[in-house]
């Protein structure tokens, strides 16, 4: 895969479709590789008309690694957040949001329609706040706007991804542990096989195994904090999408996310949790197709 220079880091990104369709750039959440994005997933959004970039964030896949770069223990971080203390962290997530306007201007192109994912639909949002003339139109799945007053993750799933981390690094424990994170993130109504989960998790691992990056990317969720004020100046045409059985962003954080956004739309999708399974991407490729091809600017 090629990579650009952009915003002081190298950027690995993947292109499907044709260079003059118009742009999707998708950007991945917490820890995420590019390839959480799935091939299928981005071959079908490029049938439509569209040409559709993935990109690995700073500190995950192949783009460049904060090695070093040292963070204050979680606990600690939501203590000071909580009490309005500052956060020394690594990089926030605007810088992160600068990576993403980096990359398009490295590729030449003006304009995109900004798609995120989890923290990467957190991302999007700083995006279109602080970009608004490069983005076309915003889609905002499975995220939310940041507030402390909404309801935080399920106690098994919080349990699991942030307090229960393996300490062994080796293949076999690191799969396993991804394995049944897959299981606990998934959709009700459209469970993951665990042939199939195995599968997604080695390709995972194997492809680039960096845990530090998931915790300097936490860092950088906590101190962006409260996104309210900033939703609330996006003129950009916005969607919403949410799974209303999410267990980690439950769904008040996406209709929260829908309601500070100027005339934003909110669809809620049944049985969906926290990942994109394959029976729902026609569902949730039709609504970015409509969205996009409805707001050309």
């Amino acid at each position: 895969m090629p990579q650009v220079r952009a915003n002081n880091i190298d950027i690995e990104y993947e292109e499907f479709g044709a260079s003059s369709d118009p742009v999707i750039l998708l950007i991945m959440g917490l820890g995420m590789q590019l390839i959480a994005w799935p091939e299928p997933f981005c071959r079908d959004l490029a049938e439509r008309g569209y040409r559709v970039i993935r990109y690995d964030n700073r500190d995950t896949g192949f783009s460049t690694k904060f090695d070093g770069r040292k963070v204050p223990g979680i606990l600690s971080m939501i203590i000071r957040s909580a009490l309005h203390l500052p956060i020394r962290v690594p990089y926030r997530l605007k810088d992160m949001a600068d990576d993403a306007i980096g990359l398009l201007d490295a590729l030449g192109i003006e304009t995109a329609h900004v798609i995120g994912a989890s923290m990467g639909g957190m991302i999007a949002q700083n995006v279109a706040a602080s970009y608004p003339k490069r983005v076309r139109t915003l889609t905002s799945i499975m995220s939310t706007s940041g507030h402390r007053s909404l309801p935080g993750a399920d106690p098994l799933v919080r349990r699991h991804i942030f307090h229960t981390r393996p300490r062994r690094n080796d293949r076999a424990t690191i799969i396993n542990h991804n394995v049944r994170t897959i299981e606990l993130l998934g959709s009700p109504a459209y469970p993951v096989d665990e042939d199939k989960r195995r599968e997604m998790a080695s390709m995972s691992y194997d492809r680039c195994f960096y845990p530090q990056g998931f915790t300097r990317h936490v860092a950088a969720i906590i101190h962006d904090g409260d996104r309210r004020s900033r939703l609330r100046t996006i003129d950009t045409p916005t969607l919403v999408i949410h799974g209303r059985e999410d267990p980690l962003v439950p769904l008040a954080g996406g209709i929260d996310t829908a309601e500070y956004v100027p005339d934003a739309r909110l669809e809620i999708i049944d049985g969906m949790g926290h990942n994109l399974p394959i029976e729902l991407w026609p569902q949730i490729i039709d609504l970015i197709d409509d969205h996009a091809s409805a707001n050309v600017r």
